[in-house]
């Protein structure tokens, strides 16, 4: 049995967030400004390992922009 993020070719922490996102949506309008606030604040970071030695530490989602330029194609000018 394949997981439904993993057959849509997404990551586990892609699918966490786009589900949190769409609850946080779905809530009343008192509760959704909280919970939305504290979504803000919470950011995954990680390291790269080589050697046995952390390398930098970077944000999830600086890390997910990056990626998102560095795939981007381009549109090519007539």
């Amino acid at each position: 049995m394949v997981f439904a993020w993993k057959a849509a070719g997404i990551t586990y922490n892609r699918y966490i967030a786009v589900a949190s996102r769409a609850l946080r949506r779905s809530l009343k309008e008192d509760k959704r400004i909280i919970a939305e606030r504290r979504g803000e604040a919470a950011d995954i970071k990680f390291a790269k390992w080589s050697n046995g030695k952390a390398g930098e530490t970077t944000t999830l989602s600086s890390a997910n922009a990056a990626a998102a330029a560095e795939n981007a194609t381009t549109v090519p000018s007539s």
